[in-house]
């Protein structure tokens, strides 16, 4: 690590480690390849059935191997170095995007029935969960190899928003892409930057590994991570709220029906919609970096989950597409909020010897819920039809905060303090 003397509130004090802007690039461009792949995916699927619950499995294809490696992936990590799993995974997200665009290759495909063409992008995608589940923890334990700990809170906002910008870019680019080049020709691209952040990773020095070999059994190693967030209970609470919230306030699933069917504004409106929450998400993330947070976490984390549950309301009952864009906005500012708090509780509250371990556990938590929340969102779809289903999802977002309030003092009383 650079020597570098970290400024006392300088918003841009862990910017002046070289290694950590290396790692915000890759940040970005991985998050803008997967975003820009899952919009071009959830696009050919509906494309292909016009069935919502299909787009619901795009999202348990992916959510069942993370959430079924998890566990085992964190004490993979915690035992490798931390810049060569990232490094592996980039390769295999490699491999899947190269398999996604041989499958939208109509040349290719010109023998294959559509089920078939959909099982395989649904196996690319589960492969896609395979990898996520050594990803997450591999990019959390790395980053607190970049930099000191006095700035792990000032580098997750910086790393956050270049997952934010990636997130914003690739949607948009996606239904850009799809209407300017069609679904084939805009896989390309996704792979294009999955090669650019693994020419990034090289410029990366190894690092230190620090896992204690203590004598457990296989159990106790891979249970280890649940123990201790299960002990920290304001992580428990932060990880449950935000589990539930995604799980029952995403709208991504339903957004190509919402572009499709509802607002009728086509794949250029499709991407400006999977793009709005990261516009918002990334403003704030920004804003945070110079005004962080410090009274009162707990509480403003509870406040804004509830604004971003009504804001899921507004957006499902909106027929007015710049209502729909502005509620997407801002469900992205305060879902901003939301995880730079998260993300620092995080940082701060685990020992650098099982940051792969309880990063897995957060990737149960939060991570897969968008999967498992897309799934729900299809099912809910089909059964009540679309607009109940995310105005259903808004209103149970909302009772978890009031439900989180009542009964966790300790997200109450929170602070975060280096």
């Amino acid at each position: 690590m650079d020597a570098t003397t970290p400024v006392r509130n300088d918003p841009y004090a862990s910017l002046r480690y070289p290694e950590f802007k290396y790692f915000l690039f890759i940040r970005f461009a991985v998050i803008f390849a997967l975003a820009m792949q899952f919009s071009i995916v959830e696009w050919k699927v509906y494309m292909l059935t016009h069935n919502p619950l299909n787009l619901g499995f795009i999202g348990l294809a992916e959510f069942l191997p993370a959430f079924g490696l998890a566990l085992f992936a964190g004490n993979i990590v915690d035992k490798k170095e931390k810049r060569g799993m990232v490094m592996k995974c980039i390769t295999a997200y490699v491999a899947i995007g190269t398999g996604l665009f041989l499958l939208t290759w109509d040349r290719m495909v010109e023998g294959l029935s559509p089920t078939l063409t959909l099982m395989a992008i649904y196996f690319l995608v589960c492969c896609g969960g395979v990898v996520r589940a050594f990803t997450s923890p591999s990019n959390f334990s790395l980053l607190a190899l970049l930099v000191p700990r006095e700035l792990y809170a000032n580098a997750t906002t910086w790393s956050t928003s270049a997952w934010q910008i990636g997130a914003i870019a690739g949607p948009a680019l996606g239904g850009l892409c799809i209407a300017w080049l069609g679904i084939h020709w805009s896989m390309l691209l996704v792979i294009g930057f999955m090669l650019l952040a693994l020419a990034a990773i090289i410029r990366i020095r190894p690092k230190p590994v620090y896992y204690k070999e203590i004598g457990e059994t296989v159990k106790q190693r891979l249970t280890k991570g649940l123990r201790f967030v299960w002990d920290t209970k304001v992580l428990l609470n932060a990880m449950a709220l935000d589990m539930f919230a995604v799980l029952f306030g995403g709208s991504v699933a339903m957004m190509t029906i919402y572009a499709s069917d509802i607002l009728h504004v086509g794949p250029a409106g499709f991407g400006m919609m999977r793009a709005a929450p990261a516009v918002g998400a990334c403003a704030t993330l920004l804003l945070l970096a110079y005004r962080p947070i410090v009274t009162r976490p707990g509480i403003k984390l509870l406040a804004a989950v509830f604004g971003f549950g009504l804001c899921i309301i507004v957006f499902g009952l909106s027929k007015n597409f710049l209502l729909s864009i502005a509620a997407l906005f801002f469900s992205g500012v305060l879902d901003g909020v939301s995880v730079i708090i998260r993300q620092t509780i995080l940082q701060l509250k685990t020992p650098d010897d099982m940051r792969g371990r309880v990063s897995s556990v957060s990737s149960i938590f939060v991570g897969s819920s968008n999967e498992l929340g897309s799934f729900e969102s299809g099912l809910a779809a089909r059964i009540m039809g679309p607009v109940a289903s995310v105005v259903f999802g808004g209103c149970m977002t909302l009772g978890v905060v009031v439900t989180t309030y009542i009964i966790s003092p300790a997200m109450r009383k929170l602070e975060l303090k280096a």
